[in-house]
């Protein structure tokens, strides 16, 4: 097929997608996998996984909460500075890690600096950006390429950081990680200069010059029921997936199993969901994205459900994280898509920062209250039943949602 106009002006869009799941590798990739760090930090420090918990729960919130703010500055600015300076504060709290022995001190730098960090360079700002600069029909696929990013950083930084706290301890593990961070910024510099996609067309120029402001698009999106489903939907997801990252390698310890299942596992799940994304970014072209949605958290239901009747071996555990790992974050390229379809793309970063947001507060609660469970319960059962529940609920909660029809296809070069 041809290439839409806007593309052929703007050049080729794979070395701006290559760069922006590059960055999402990193800067996700690292954090996706701090749940190793539980048990080290647990005996290192003398807290309590409640404790610890908690300061990747605050990690879960200030990561969502930090993208709509950074998100309405890339919208604004651009995106490198932003990524930039993320990159700072990601490598300094990683650094700082080790000399932290409280609560607080935790909380302030794995929960504040380094999720903050990481903020600044993850969803919304790279596929704010990619979407700006990309024809419609081209950004499904887009945001499902740079999502995979982050899925291919968990499978790399997984065993990496089980490897390195095996054979170094979990100080130098987690300061390579912080020198590591510092890899985003060459990243981000070689995003500048990519010009938006309205800037490159004349008359999307013109349509953009006419789009809402900042502030009459919030407002629209308040009073849109469909962006309230999203959220609530993206809540779920948030929930998910902050409680297995944090709280998968416990469970696999609890179950008798070594630390490297735990790590493998991990991989897995980013492995798989490198195929779960890119496929949900291709059918966002052809089927309706609520659609995709729906059948992704239902297939999580079924996991769950699936994981509870069998048994507690490595094969279990592995073929559990290959089922979810489908599903992981191939919610993220609907879910924008979404966004993109029911505002335009002037304010995406914003606008999809905000679902992000509510992600993360069920990520805050996903981490939290599955230390809470352990500490009081001895186990994850409770959480994984209010796994299953919530999975139903984000499915049927998508429905409703209004989308327009999709669009023809158009080939990236």
């Amino acid at each position: 097929m041809n290439i839409d106009p806007v593309a052929r002006a703007q050049g080729s869009a794979w070395p701006l997608l290559l760069t922006a799941a590059a960055i999402l590798l990193v800067t996700t990739g690292a954090r996706q996998s701090l749940g190793l760090y539980v048990a080290p930090l647990t005996r290192s420090t003398g807290l309590g996984i409640a404790d610890i918990s908690l300061a990747l729960a605050v990690g879960q919130f200030v990561w969502g909460a930090s993208q709509p703010f950074f998100g309405a500055i890339a919208d604004r600015h651009g995106p490198v500075r932003v990524i930039m300076a993320g990159a700072v504060l990601l490598a300094a709290g990683f650094a700082a890690t080790p000399f932290a022995h409280t609560t607080a001190g935790l909380v302030w730098t794995l929960g504040v600096l380094s999720a903050a960090g990481a903020g600044a360079g993850s969803f919304s700002i790279l596929i704010g950006a990619a979407a700006q600069r990309l024809a419609p029909q081209q950004r499904s696929f887009a945001a499902g390429f740079i999502n995979a990013g982050a899925s291919l950083g968990q499978f790399v930084f997984a065993p990496l950081n089980q490897a390195l706290i095996g054979a170094f301890g979990w100080v130098s593990a987690m300061s390579t990680m912080a020198a590591v961070m510092l890899c985003t910024l060459p990243l981000a510099w070689g995003m500048r200069g990519l010009r938006p996609a309205a800037a490159a067309h004349p008359a999307a120029a013109a349509t953009a010059a006419t789009a809402a402001g900042l502030r009459e698009q919030l407002s629209a999106a308040a009073r849109n029921p469909s962006y309230w489903y999203l959220h609530l939907g993206f809540f779920t997801c948030g929930f998910h997936v902050a409680f297995l990252v944090t709280h998968l390698p416990t469970e696999v310890s609890l179950c008798g199993l070594g630390s490297s299942v735990a790590a493998t596992s991990l991989a897995i799940i980013g492995l798989t969901n490198v195929a779960g994304s890119l496929a949900a970014g291709s059918l966002g072209n052809r089927v309706r994205l609520k659609w995709l949605l729906f059948w992704v958290y239902a297939t999580r239901a079924l996991a769950i459900g699936l994981y509870l009747a069998s048994p507690r071996t490595e094969f279990t555990f592995y073929v559990f994280a290959a089922a979810l790992g489908l599903t992981w974050l191939s919610t993220v390229p609907p879910t924008a898509g979404l966004v993109g379809k029911l505002f335009g793309t002037r304010h995406l970063a914003t606008l999809f920062g905000l679902t992000l947001l509510s992600h993360q507060i069920g990520g805050f609660f996903g981490a939290w209250l599955g230390g809470l469970a352990m500490s009081r319960f001895g186990d994850y059962s409770w959480m994984w039943y209010a796994d299953i529940l919530l999975a139903l609920g984000a499915a049927l909660i998508n429905l409703p949602i209004r989308e327009a029809a999709v669009p023809k296809t158009t080939v990236l070069r």
